[in-house]
């Protein structure tokens, strides 16, 4: 059930000097001015969406070809999705998997661990979910819950976090060896465009469902955030297992360049070399050149 009107309290969120209430009837135009170039965001203006439906169909066939091959060649690809609250982790999954074969594409999105699995090796509970031969596996937040939420919000220990950032590269490296295709995608958003996609969450009683507390609670920790998040892609981010930054402000951007991120980076039969193209490097990178070029995470 979507959580009721009186269950998360009234937050005052400071961002520039301008005050800001998830409860007020209206954002600040201090807010609203700069969603879209928040961040630094490449583009004034948000994509066509008559161009986005026309280029998204055409994306979706070639996601169909390379799941066929997936399931002809016995290859197993894991797409996992991390980012800040709000970036489009799930709307950018629905796109891949709108017209995937749900017997071999699955998603993975996991609630808070039981008191068995907080007992298990860490990794173990993720491990069961991974694909099998023929499979498609997209994890919309994962393993990396150790690297940013639960360190932010006092969840665990720093040694444990400490350990995890020396396990990882090594878990990774394994899955690699094994056959395992790993795309790690972290999406970005400006603090302005966070803010105005909670404040329409809120007001939205068909999006109120996507507000948790722990969306509140991490609303003024956006500095918080940022540092973890940066000591964990620069921890992680290896030759095995590769970062790709999308920023996200624009959501139709974002959800056409990742799909074209994975189909470019993996070889399939009947592949229109043409149509995939490569991504717009204003919205996908690497997470070096993105880190080089001080974007923000």
């Amino acid at each position: 059930m979507p959580p009721a009107e009186d269950e998360f309290p009234g937050i005052d969120v400071v961002v520039d000097g301008v005050h800001v209430d998830l409860d007020g009837e209206e954002l600040p135009d201090a807010i609203k001015d700069k969603t879209l170039s928040s961040g630094g965001y490449p583009y004034d203006k948000k994509l066509n969406g008559k161009d986005y439906d026309k280029e998204l169909e055409k994306l979706q066939i070639e996601l169909l070809k390379l799941q066929a091959c997936v399931n002809a060649t016995g290859m197993k690809v894991v797409i996992l999705f991390e980012g800040r609250d709000s970036a489009g982790k799930g709307g950018t999954i629905a796109r891949f998997t709108q017209h995937l074969n749900p017997r071999s594409a699955h998603v993975v999105a996991l609630a808070k661990p039981t008191e068995a699995e907080r007992g298990q090796f860490y990794f173990q509970r993720y491990i069961a979910h991974l694909p099998t031969a023929g499979e498609i596996v997209f994890f919309d937040r994962s393993w990396y819950n150790r690297a940013v939420v639960e360190p932010v919000m006092g969840f665990c220990k720093p040694e444990q976090t400490e350990q995890f950032l020396k396990d990882v590269p090594v878990f990774e490296k394994m899955l690699a060896d094994n056959g395992i295709h790993l795309v790690k995608f972290w999406l970005t958003i400006g603090r302005e465009m966070q803010i105005k996609r909670l404040f329409d969450r809120r007001h939205d009683p068909l999006k109120r469902w996507k507000l948790s507390a722990i969306d509140y609670k991490g609303l003024p920790l956006w500095d918080e955030y940022t540092a973890a998040a940066e000591r964990m892609l620069k921890a992680t981010h290896t030759k095995s297992a590769p970062w790709t930054i999308l920023r996200s402000n624009d959501q139709k951007r974002a959800r056409l360049e990742a799909i074209r991120a994975v189909l470019a980076g993996i070889d399939y039969a009947g592949k229109d070399q043409k149509l995939v193209g490569e991504p717009d490097p204003k919205i996908v990178s690497d997470a070096a050149t993105f880190r080089s070029r001080r974007g923000q995470i």
